[in-house]
C-alpha cells in the first residue's frame, strides 16, 4: 500500500504540471478519481498534507504587495462560484478551487464597525487599509467622527493614514484598480478622509458640508491621492462639470466648474511624472509601460458594467490589473497595488446571483493574471473581502445540479420548488397570495437579471455580519492565519513590506 501511495503521489505531482488556467481554477489540487473509492479520499488528503509539510515559510521583505478585495465576497459566494465555474467546463464543481483558494495560508477576519454590528464598505475599507476601525459610512477617519460630521472631517487629528501613504513614504509605486467608481467607498478608503462615503463629488455635499473636500477632489489634490501612480476604474462623471460633456457624450456631475482630469495631468507633470489619461480599453492596452509612469483610466461615467454585459471598449479587471503591474514593476523600490472586484457587491444587493458569481470568477482571473507577472518570492499577495451578504446555499441538491437553478430535492412542506441560492432579504421577494408561495418553476433562471428569492422585502439586499476569508501567498503570508480583527490586515502587510510607523521586520 505504501508503494501504491508513493507512485500515485508522483503521478499527482506530474498531473499538477498540466495547467487548468483556461478555466481560472486552481491547478494545485489533486485530480479526481472515483469518489466512491476510499483511496481517492486518502490520496487526496495525503497530497494536501505533503504540500503543507513541504511549504517553506518565506521571511524575506515583501518588495511588492498586491491586495485583492472582493467586495461582498462571502464564503458562501466563494463556494457557489466554484460550482458555477466548474459546471461551465464539465466538472461537478464542488471539488475545485478558485485560483486564490490554493494559497498556502488562510484566515478569518471579523468585519463589524465601531458603531454597527454589520459593516458597510466604508468602515471596513478603513479597517483593512488603514488599520483603524471606524463608524459606518465614514472613510479614512477614526471612530470619533460620526457619519456626516464635516467638522470632524476637517479636524486633521481624526484622519488616519494607511497602506497607500506608507508605501509612498517608502518610495514605492502605488495603484488602485476597481470595477466601481474610483471614488466609491472601497477605493476611497485608500486615499481619502470623508465623513460620508456619499460625498464623492462636490454636488453630493450638503450645505453644512460645503467646506469639506469631496472624494474626487482628494484623489487629485490630496497628499496621498495626488501621488497614486495608477488609478483605473469608473466614475468619470465626478471629475468634470455638469455643463460639459466628455468624449463619449456623457455629462459631468460637478457644480464647482472644476476639470479634475486636466488638473490631474498638470499635477502629475509638476511632480515629474509622465502621465496619460485614457477612457477606453484600446487606449489602455496600447499604453507603453516603459514610457508612462502615471495613468488615470476612467472607463465609465458611473460604475463599470458587469462583465456579462460589458462591451468591447470595456477593459476587464484582469486587463486593468495586468497593465497596472506592468507599469508599477518598473519602480526600483517595488509597489503596493490595491485591486477591487467591486461589482460582486452590487449584484448581491440586487439579488442577481448569476452576476455576483460571475464577478467573483473575474476576480479569480485577475489574481491568476497577476501571479503570472510577479516574482512569488518577493511579492505578498493577499485576497479577502470587506463584508459578506445574506445569500445562502442550501437544499441537499444532487451533485451536478445547476447551482443557479432549482433544488432537485423538493421536500418543502407546501410541495413548491425552491432555489439552491436565495437571500434573507432584498428585491427578490415574491408576494405570497393567501399564504401560498410563488411557484419558482415558472421563472426564467437563465436571465442575467433574474432576482433570486428573498425572505424579507427590501429594495436593496443587505450585507451579512459573519467573518470573511483571507488568503495569503508570499513573504510573511503565514501571519494571516487564524481569526482576527479586520484592522489587523494592514499591520501584517506593513510588517512584511517594511513600511508604516508600526513594528516591521526591518526594525
Amino acid at each position: 500500500m505504501a508503494l501504491f501511495l508513493t507512485v500515485t503521489f508522483l503521478f499527482l505531482v506530474s498531473f499538477l504540471n498540466v495547467s487548468t488556467r483556461s478555466i481560472h481554477l486552481s491547478n494545485s489540487q489533486a485530480p479526481t478519481f472515483d469518489e466512491r473509492n476510499k483511496d481517492h479520499w486518502n490520496l487526496q488528503a495525503q497530497w494536501i498534507l505533503r504540500s503543507k509539510i513541504s511549504n517553506p515559510v518565506n521571511t524575506r521583505v515583501a518588495k511588492n504587495v498586491i491586495l485583492f478585495l472582493g467586495d461582498g465576497m462571502s464564503i458562501t459566494t466563494l463556494a457557489a462560484t466554484r460550482v458555477y465555474l466548474g459546471q461551465q467546463y464539465g466538472h461537478l464543481g464542488e471539488e475545485l478551487k478558485l485560483s486564490f483558494e490554493a494559497f498556502p495560508y488562510t484566515g478569518l477576519a471579523k468585519t463589524y464597525c465601531v458603531d454597527n454590528n454589520v459593516a458597510d464598505s466604508a468602515c471596513s475599507g478603513t479597517a483593512y487599509l488603514t488599520g483603524v476601525k471606524a463608524n459606518s459610512g465614514t472613510v479614512g477617519l477614526s471612530g470619533a467622527v460620526k457619519r456626516g460630521d464635516c467638522k470632524g472631517q476637517r479636524d486633521g487629528f481624526h484622519s488616519v493614514t494607511g497602506l497607500m501613504d506608507w508605501a509612498q513614504r517608502a518610495g514605492k509605486g502605488t495603484g488602485v484598480v476597481t470595477t466601481t467608481r474610483v471614488t466609491h467607498a472601497t477605493p476611497a478608503a485608500s486615499y481619502a478622509h470623508s465623513a460620508d462615503r456619499r460625498w464623492e463629488a462636490d454636488a453630493d455635499l450638503p450645505k453644512k458640508g460645503l467646506r469639506c473636500d469631496d472624494i474626487a477632489t482628494q484623489l487629485v489634490r490630496g497628499r496621498v491621492g495626488s501621488r497614486i501612480d495608477i488609478v483605473l476604474g469608473g466614475g468619470r462623471k465626478n471629475f468634470f462639470p455638469r455643463n460639459e460633456r466628455d468624449l463619449e457624450g456623457y455629462h459631468g456631475y460637478r457644480t464647482d466648474g472644476a476639470d479634475l482630469i486636466r488638473e490631474w495631468i498638470i499635477k502629475k507633470e509638476s511632480l515629474g511624472a509622465v502621465p496619460k489619461y485614457v477612457y477606453h480599453k484600446d487606449a489602455l492596452m496600447k499604453l507603453d509601460p516603459n514610457v508612462y509612469t502615471s495613468v488615470l483610466g476612467l472607463f465609465s461615467p458611473d460604475h463599470m458594467p458587469y462583465h456579462l454585459e460589458a462591451g468591447n471598449d470595456d477593459p476587464t479587471l484582469s486587463e486593468m490589473t495586468q497593465k497596472a503591474i506592468q507599469i508599477l514593476s518598473r519602480r526600483k523600490n517595488g509597489f503596493f497595488l490595491f485591486v477591487e472586484g467591486g461589482r460582486i457587491d452590487t449584484a448581491h444587493h440586487e439579488t442577481k446571483a448569476r452576476k455576483a458569481l460571475d464577478e467573483t470568477a473575474e476576480l479569480a482571473k485577475a489574481v491568476e493574471a497577476a501571479l503570472r507577472l510577479v516574482d512569488p518570492t518577493e511579492t505578498l499577495v493577499v485576497v479577502t473581502s470587506d463584508h459578506s451578504h445574506t445569500m445562502t446555499y442550501s437544499g441537499y441538491s444532487k451533485r451536478g445540479s445547476d447551482i443557479l437553478g432549482l433544488s432537485n430535492k423538493l421536500n418543502a412542506s407546501d410541495n413548491l420548488p425552491y432555489t439552491t441560492l436565495s437571500y434573507a432579504n432584498g428585491p427578490g421577494f415574491r408576494p405570497h397570495l393567501k399564504m401560498k408561495r410563488h411557484n419558482l418553476a415558472l421563472d426564467n433562471f437563465k436571465s442575467l437579471n433574474y432576482t433570486y428569492p428573498a425572505l424579507v422585502p427590501i429594495g436593496r439586499e443587505t450585507h451579512g455580519g459573519e467573518d470573511v476569508a483571507v488568503f495569503a501567498k508570499g513573504p510573511w503570508a503565514h501571519l494571516f492565519t487564524g481569526n482576527y480583527e479586520q484592522n489587523f490586515l494592514p499591520h501584517a502587510i506593513a510588517y512584511a513590506a517594511c513600511i508604516g510607523p508600526g513594528l516591521t521586520n526591518c526594525k
